[in-house]
């Protein structure tokens, strides 16, 4: 469920009308009788952001464009808008509306980071069309922002403020209810950025009986109150940023707090207790040769990982990483950097050529979400974290081309 468009709804001033359209799900009405178009862009879907603000900029509506990708990319996206917000919308959003409604909209909005999350307005989930989302909703929630560890290749913390800040429990657990969700996403860089409040609230979503997804870093994994309280309010399913099995890599990133030594008893302990889990990995640092996509294979393999995905690295702008490669020349395409990130290289790796890179990411999917992999990896489907595994192994599966999967031998 949309999270970003509906939370803005609710911060609109009532005398405005507000129309919400998820894109994913319904078409764009561009003859519509509104006074203002809103967009919230990702880098990855900037292009077609930018089409559908010229289009409606065409008529003469006034277009507010805000997100991630405005963050970074402030000017490029002022080509295609009448006003540019950089920031959290809590302190920008009615001034901009403000502004447009007076007819004397500034070019670029601002703003810090706010101090605290307390009290922040319910999503407008009733105007979304709720039929396409089907049987088994599942409602984002972000219950904090911004993220305590600095990994050399991360622009979250960046655009989410360097400071990691929650919300409180009983805000979560209202919006929770106001949702009537059974399943929920949290947002966050970081569910558990600070153990003792995370802690404080899946205690009190025990009683809720809500099936929950999060990421949280693997170290988490060694703390048993943490798990048995994860257990207790419902997690399903939590993705882990390892990044790397190979110390080296991990140290260039910045990834102090992943230690390879602990990796078999993190995983042992999440495969005992029966927590469905994911894995994220980059590919591409000057620390990696072609060894790393067989070894890499080789441990999810042998320690049965129910999911991996597997990215190539992109520096986000922004970053020391970002810095670096710059520096260096090393980046290749910088404009369509970020637009398609994860499976296109669009750096120079020290040691492959990205077509080698790109090709060995490929490979490395195929092999993994072959169904002789998935029928030696996954277990079968007797609990709901066992289905949680199998269906985003079957949704991986999407990745690669049908008629590829078994043109490769799997480790």
């Amino acid at each position: 469920m949309n999270l970003t468009l509906p939370y803005l709804a609710a911060l609109t001033p009532k005398e405005w009308d507000v129309s919400v359209i998820d894109e994913q799900l319904g078409d764009v009405d561009f003859g519509a009788a509104v006074d203002v178009v809103a967009i919230t862009a990702w880098t990855m879907n900037s292009l077609r952001a930018y089409d559908i603000a010229d289009r409606f900029r065409e008529r003469g509506v006034r277009v507010l464009m805000g997100g991630p990708h405005t963050f970074f990319h402030e000017e490029e996206a002022a080509e295609h808008a009448d006003a540019v917000g950089s920031g959290e919308g809590e302190l920008i959003w009615r001034p901009m509306l403000q502004d447009a409604a007076a007819g004397r909209l500034e070019k670029f909005y601002r703003t810090d980071s706010l101090d605290t999350l307390e009290g922040l307005p319910l999503p407008r989930y009733e105007l979304l069309d709720l039929k396409p989302y089907g049987w088994f909703k599942t409602y984002s929630v972000q219950s904090s922002r911004g993220c305590p560890l600095t990994c050399d290749f991360c622009s979250e913390r960046l655009y989410l403020g360097k400071a990691y800040r929650h919300r409180p429990a009983r805000d979560v657990v209202e919006e929770i209810k106001f949702s009537r969700a059974k399943n929920v996403l949290f947002a966050d860089s970081n569910f558990a950025g600070n153990l003792g409040r995370s802690m404080e609230l899946m205690e009190a979503m025990i009683p809720l009986g809500v099936r929950w997804s999060a990421l949280w870093p693997a170290y988490v994994c060694k703390n048993n109150e943490f798990l048995d309280l994860a257990q207790k309010s419902g997690v399903l399913h939590v993705n882990i940023g390892m990044e790397s099995i190979d110390p080296d890599t991990l140290a260039s990133m910045n990834k102090r707090v992943n230690k390879v030594a602990e990796y078999e008893g993190i995983l042992g302990v999440l495969r005992k207790r029966g927590i469905s889990y994911s894995l994220n990995f980059i590919f591409g640092w000057d620390t990696q040769t072609e060894a790393v996509f067989p070894a890499t294979l080789k441990f999810l393999a042998e320690h049965k990982v129910p999911a991996a995905y597997f990215n190539i690295l992109t520096p986000d702008k922004g970053t020391p990483l970002y810095d670096r490669m710059k520096e260096e020349n090393r980046i290749l395409d910088i404009d369509a950097m970020g637009r398609w990130p994860g499976d296109k290289c669009f750096i120079q790796p020290r040691h492959l050529s990205p077509e080698v890179l790109e090709k060995r990411v490929r490979e490395m999917y195929v092999k993994f979400y072959s169904y002789r992999s998935m029928l030696s990896r996954l277990r079968l489907p007797r609990t709901k974290a066992d289905v949680a595994s199998w269906v985003v192994n079957f949704s991986e599966r999407g990745v690669m081309r049908e008629d590829s999967m078994e043109s490769f031998d799997v480790y």
